[in-house]
């Protein structure tokens, strides 16, 4: 067990990054969170908010005295804090740039005279668009079909730059598909188990996007927050790596698996993959990280958290077309 080090989680409010706060005080590091409370709950944080060894500030990470006040305890950053609903992203890109690349830029500039060692940054698997092959590796072609996407990945373009530049260590996990306990449910249309959750909650039926064959690297969140803290107890530096479960799912048996029920079948968006699948081989191979959640047991398991989304916004195909209109309009 190494030493307790000091560790900056920006965005620690939200679904990810709680999580990986309450592993990372588990294993006895000293955590400064950083969330603006947006996107992440002050609910998340309830477990972690008694902990002598957690430190919460409410702000956002371009406020440059609270961000500096942190890094200057902190050899450590988990970089997770982001806007990451993809349909929005649309009709508000500027909001998105904003936060995912100005606040990423804020972050790193000011790490230059800092403590910090390394930074490992939440990347997403968007960045690959309409991947041309299945599983996806890390050097697959970068083509992001819509702003989220794009954002990310030049938040990725700029700690990779800087961290070079400024001698500081980094690593970027590409994550595909998260789900888990905790994951956000307000807010605009997004992430397909949010919204299942919500529908098998209120015994509405399940808006299936096309035929429902296409496919997704489906990720427990245990599986994510572990791969998050093997890079800060390796010495791997300057490496991207892709992050899922080794497998891919149809949305049907992501249906079968929460029980079943009847479907409503809405027109297939332009833009969206076939299949979300990672090649996993690099980080297994550099690493001793590796998927341990079956997609039949984190379903359970998030079943048995059901009520996380009691509050969720419950979806129809009237409300989804109209949240949807603009992707539509734009994307091709």
């Amino acid at each position: 067990m190494l030493k307790k080090k000091k560790i900056l989680v920006t965005g620690c409010a939200g679904f990810i990054g709680s999580h990986l706060c309450e592993k990372l005080l588990k294993f006895g590091y000293i955590v400064f969170g950083i969330d603006n409370l947006i996107n992440g709950k002050k609910l998340n944080l309830k477990k972690l908010l008694s902990n002598k060894n957690f430190n919460f500030f409410q702000t956002d990470i371009n406020n440059e005295k609270v961000l500096n006040t942190c890094l200057d305890k902190c050899e450590y950053v988990f970089h997770l804090a982001a806007i990451a609903d993809v349909v929005p992203s649309i009709s508000n890109p500027e909001i998105y740039f904003n936060s995912n690349v100005k606040g990423t830029f804020n972050l790193i500039k000011n790490c230059k005279n800092s403590k910090v060692k390394k930074i490992i940054y939440a990347a997403s698997s968007s960045c690959y668009g309409i991947p041309k092959k299945i599983p996806t590796p890390e050097d697959s072609p970068i083509f992001p079909k819509y702003p989220y996407a794009l954002t990310k990945r030049l938040a990725e373009e700029i700690i990779i730059h800087f961290c070079k530049l400024y001698k500081i260590s980094y690593v970027s996990l590409r994550l595909f598909n998260v789900y888990g306990p905790r994951a956000r449910t307000s807010g605009a249309y997004g992430a397909v188990m949010g919204v299942f959750l919500a529908q098998k909650l209120a015994k509405k039926p399940f808006t299936v996007v096309g035929n429902g064959e296409q496919t997704r690297d489906f990720t427990y969140i245990d599986d994510i927050t572990d791969a998050f803290i093997e890079m800060l107890k390796q010495t791997i530096k300057n490496e991207i790596f892709n992050v899922g479960s080794g497998r891919t799912y149809s949305i049907n048996y992501l249906i079968e698996l929460l029980g079943g029920g009847s479907v409503v079948n809405l027109p297939k968006r332009p833009g969206e993959p076939d299949s979300t699948f990672a090649d996993i081989s690099k980080i297994k191979k550099k690493t001793s990280w590796k998927p341990k959640i079956s997609f039949k047991k984190g379903v359970k398991k998030l079943l048995e958290e059901i009520s996380d989304f009691n509050d969720a916004p419950i979806w129809d195909k009237k409300s989804i077309k109209k949240a949807t209109k603009e992707w539509f309009d734009y994307i091709k």
